[in-house]
This record gives C-alpha cells, sequence and structure tokens, in this order.
C-alpha cells in the first residue's frame, strides 16, 4: 500500500519559490493529474509528477495556480490572503491558516 504524506494542506497560505507570489492552498494532488500538454507548456522547470501537487489561490489575483510541491514553502507572514474565491472553500482564518467551520458540524 502507498501512503502519501504531502508537506501542504488545504487552508495553508503558502509562498511559490519560483515566482515568489503567496496564496492559500485549496486542492491537493497526490500527483500530477493534469494534461501533458500543459505539463510540457506550463511546467518549465519539470517538476517530478510522482510527488504532490497544489490547487493554489494567488494572493491578489484572480485566478488560481497548479503548483508541485518542491516550487513551494509555507509562508510565515501569518498574514490573510486576498482572492474572490477564497469564501467559496474557507469560512474563518487563524493563526496564519484558513479553515472552513461548515465541516466542522
Amino acid at each position: 500500500m502507498i501512503e502519501f504524506r504531502n508537506k501542504f494542506h488545504p487552508g495553508q497560505v503558502v509562498r511559490h519559490k519560483l515566482f515568489d507570489y503567496r496564496g492559500v492552498v485549496f486542492g491537493v494532488d497526490q500527483t500530477f493529474q493534469l494534461s501533458e500538454d500543459w505539463y510540457e507548456e506550463v511546467a518549465r522547470s519539470r517538476p517530478p509528477k510522482d510527488q504532490p501537487w497544489y490547487h493554489v489561490l494567488v494572493h491578489g489575483a484572480h485566478h488560481t495556480t497548479y503548483v508541485a510541491e518542491r516550487n513551494l514553502a509555507a509562508d510565515p507572514s501569518e498574514q490573510p490572503v486576498e482572492h474572490p474565491l477564497l469564501n467559496r472553500y474557507f469560512d474563518k482564518f487563524s493563526d496564519g491558516f484558513y479553515g472552513n467551520s461548515r465541516e466542522e458540524n
């Protein structure tokens, strides 16, 4: 049985190591799940496909990104992220992490 251990989790604020933007993780794929065409065109640093990839709401933007684990780091600022889709996934922010109280019921 394969056990996956992703470094980041939904609700965690992260920073992109290469492009220096902040964002919040809203989804995790244990391995690369997009098309080969997307990988060839967008993933220019050729990160491994057999490691976790993350869906990220980009701070101060209207788009999302799909990022390999090796290109992310935890954001130590504990500052909130601004994104128009934030409330679709999370409804609270505390100590640098987003959560969803609807999941707690």
